[in-house]
């Protein structure tokens, strides 16, 4: 199969598109089905393009937009054209945020929804996706006026893959995201980061988090994929609770460039990649 030309909709905290090429180089050659259950902005998978591939986030209104673009992409990138149609400014931009969080309340879930996310994303400020205690989008206008939303071919292109290879899309936890993985599987985690300071801390895609205990059950996964004869690769931030939660893997420091921080200089950050095999 030929690939498509793609990339990420959406700039994502914690996307790998800086990182794809260490992360290449450390997948396995060969593997059966791809798990991606934390997919963002699905850098990787988009890169990639695996065959067969389940993928899986907590974030309702980010899934909704892969299966959108699965199921009618054209009808996505309508609804962005018209949404482009208009100047934006500060007052149009709070009144497609407030429009798109009619859409969370009421969880409409549809295509002019999908169409809201790529949007805002592209006129919030920094790209950040945050939400309140409440679930509701709340991050400011980016001050920036006009300015196209999308790549019709882009979102084309990814709608036509999600279709060939029948990527299948989960909404939830991501243990139950890797249910079916068998040995021989690969699965890619890109968890929320570990936080490095108190500042540092942008895990604010969903109302619930992620913390301590969720790092925790994510290690144990790990550790009963890697029995289980799976091949796993998970990133995060380069803090001491990364080596003492996955002692006994492969644990690789590498830099990296981040997308999402305020102070440009303080876009070059620490990770590291582990892996099993």
């Amino acid at each position: 199969m030929d690939k498509f030309k793609i990339s990420p909709f959406v700039k994502w905290a914690g996307g790998k598109r800086q990182l794809l090429g260490q992360l290449k180089e450390r997948m396995p050659e060969s593997y059966g089905q791809y798990f991606e259950p934390f997919i963002g902005g699905g850098a990787l998978l988009l890169d990639v393009q695996p065959r067969r591939a389940v993928i899986n986030d907590v974030n309702e209104q980010l899934l909704n937009v892969y299966r959108q673009l699965q199921f009618d992409a054209e009808a996505v990138i309508q609804s962005l054209s018209h949404f482009d149609s208009v100047e934006c400014d500060k007052d149009y931009y709070l009144l497609m945020r407030e429009r798109y969080n009619q859409k969370i309340t009421g969880h409409i879930l549809d295509a002019e929804c999908a169409a809201l996310t790529i949007w805002i994303n592209k006129h919030c400020f920094n790209g950040l996706y945050r939400v309140n205690s409440k679930g509701l989008f709340n991050v400011p206008y980016n001050n920036k006026v006009g300015g196209a939303s999308m790549s019709e071919e882009n979102l084309r292109n990814i709608g036509a893959y999600l279709n060939l290879c029948k990527v299948e899309i989960l909404y939830g936890d991501f243990e139950k995201a890797c249910v079916n993985v068998q040995a021989g599987d690969f699965v890619y985690f890109d968890p929320p980061y570990i936080p490095i300071s108190k500042t540092a801390n942008f895990t604010d895609y969903t109302k619930d988090g992620f913390g301590y205990a969720e790092h925790c059950q994510l290690a144990s996964l790990f550790r009963r994929l890697d029995t289980l004869g799976a091949k796993v690769m998970l990133s995060n931030h380069n803090v001491d609770l990364v080596y003492e939660l996955y002692e006994g893997f492969t644990i690789e420091g590498i830099d990296v460039k981040r997308a999402i921080n305020r102070d440009a200089s303080k876009r070059v950050g620490k990770e590291v990649i582990i892996t099993n095999y």
